[in-house]
């Protein structure tokens, strides 16, 4: 039950904040007994469905249709293709503890950079194909790369960077459900052909998460985004310290 709870919350976050997957990788980790192996590989597959759901609703409300988010998601996807391969096999020398400090570590810096682009906002009125290229290549290779690493789906760490970079809140979020699919995609068959993947606990968490990727994508465009970003900082900044201190 508990497990199928995080997935729900999780997908209401994915489309709705950006890091809703980490609380699937949050929970599997906490309840699960799984290795570090198979607890990315189970939580990267429930990424799968959820990215291309998440994908599917923002291209039927329209913001997966413009030009300039079209250009910066086949951005993040080409560095998913390569960056994801490079976090599988990385995975295989991350011990339990370290995984967990490790991604509280990633989750708690993601937070804190969001908090003071909330403090300190930045112009968003540009659109997004105006980012430096170079800029957005550094910010899908890595996360590609850290999402490979954790199983994640790649929102957690993209929609925080992008909103930093001045890119709105919705455009971040639909260009990083397209990444999320080819992360998941890719991530998925690194981890199965290693045999790491708890195929009952990803449909057990995997099925909630679809229900809460569609709330999430009314919640998105029901709220101001201000809102959002300040509800994304406080679920980052939570987290964090709590998985660097559970492996203290």
């Amino acid at each position: 039950m508990l497990l199928g709870l995080c997935g729900l919350v999780g997908g209401i976050g994915i489309t709705a904040l950006g890091p809703g997957g980490v609380l699937v990788t949050i929970g599997l980790f906490a309840l699960s007994g799984l290795s570090p192996a198979e607890l990315a590989g189970t939580a990267i597959v429930t990424n799968v469905a959820a990215g291309l759901l998440g994908a599917g609703v923002y291209l039927q409300s329209g913001q997966l249709r413009e030009q300039s988010t079209q250009r910066l998601a086949r951005t993040l996807i080409a560095c998913a293709v390569v960056g994801t391969p490079i976090g599988v096999v990385a995975n295989a020398h991350v011990s339990g503890p370290l995984f967990g400090s490790l991604l509280g570590a990633c989750v708690m810096a993601v937070g804190v950079l969001l908090y003071v682009r909330v403090r300190r906002p930045v112009p968003v009125s540009w659109p997004p194909v105006s980012l430096p290229r170079i800029r957005v290549l550094g910010i899908g290779g890595a996360v590609a790369v850290v999402s490979g690493l954790f199983g994640l789906g790649g929102p957690l760490l993209s929609v925080p960077l992008l909103i930093a970079a001045g890119t709105p809140m919705l455009t971040s979020l639909a260009a990083a459900q397209a990444q999320s699919v080819v992360i998941a995609g890719v991530g998925m068959i690194g981890y199965a052909i290693q045999g790491d993947v708890a195929w009952s606990l990803a449909l057990l968490v995997g099925v909630p998460q679809l229900a809460g990727v569609v709330v999430g994508w009314r919640l998105a465009h029901a709220l101001p985004a201000d809102r959002l970003r300040i509800a994304l900082a406080a679920a980052l900044l939570v987290v964090g310290p709590y998985l660097i201190l559970r492996n203290a």
